[in-house]
């Protein structure tokens, strides 16, 4: 099986060319479901969540409130890195388990995860290929604006906090420049698809 990161910035349009890769018969994992998945009620990432932000960041049920929890690490680039190397391991490591099970199923055939923070994590160097997403900043700052609602120095604020784009795509094996819309980018990650299955059948063997 031919194993695929997934990345780019915040606003970039991401979420549609794993869909299309999906459609394409890509298996495709979502690093923010696995990231519900790890800090559901009583799991030992949650605990150890409480354990460093407090228990104010529970709802009255006992789940995770990721609302209170943004609101406490957004704007303080330590406290988020605090709580990524809490996450990360986990999130990893279930990822990992996914990979497996998507392989055991389909051997020959292409697994790919979606995360925005891959490369933030070093989780990057577990794929064969990687593919990041970008477009240009202005489309980028008027997407967050208009898909999150957010003043223009609210979505500012948020592209700033990550890493940039342009220092993503040095990590790149293919680039998908989605600034010219839907039909342009299905274009290009048609082509990046069928890249990604002549290189599964250069190396069939591949693990």
């Amino acid at each position: 099986m031919l194993r695929v990161g997934l990345t780019g910035s915040i606003g970039v349009g991401k979420s549609f060319v794993a869909g299309v890769l999906a459609e394409l018969g890509c298996h495709v994992l979502d690093a923010d479901l696995t990231a519900r998945e790890v800090v559901e009620p009583r799991s030992l990432a949650l605990e150890k969540v409480v354990a460093e932000f407090g228990a104010e960041v529970l709802q009255s049920d006992g789940a995770l409130d990721r609302t209170k929890l943004g609101n406490l690490v957004f704007g303080d680039p330590q406290r988020r890195l605090t709580l990524n190397s809490i996450l990360h391991p986990y999130i990893i490591a279930r990822q990992d388990e996914l990979l497996r099970e998507c392989e055991a199923i389909d051997p020959d055939g292409i697994a790919v995860v979606d995360a925005a923070l891959m490369i933030e994590s070093g989780g990057y160097q577990r794929f064969d290929k990687l593919i990041v997403v970008h477009c240009r900043p202005d489309i980028q700052l008027q997407r967050l604006i208009s898909r999150n609602n957010l003043s223009r120095e609210e979505a500012e604020k948020r592209i700033s906090a990550q890493m940039s784009q342009d220092e993503k795509k040095k990590f790149a094996d293919y680039l998908i420049d989605t600034s010219d819309g839907f039909d342009d980018t299905r274009r290009q990650t048609e082509r990046v698809y069928a890249a990604l299955t002549e290189d599964l059948e250069r190396h069939p063997q591949r693990a």
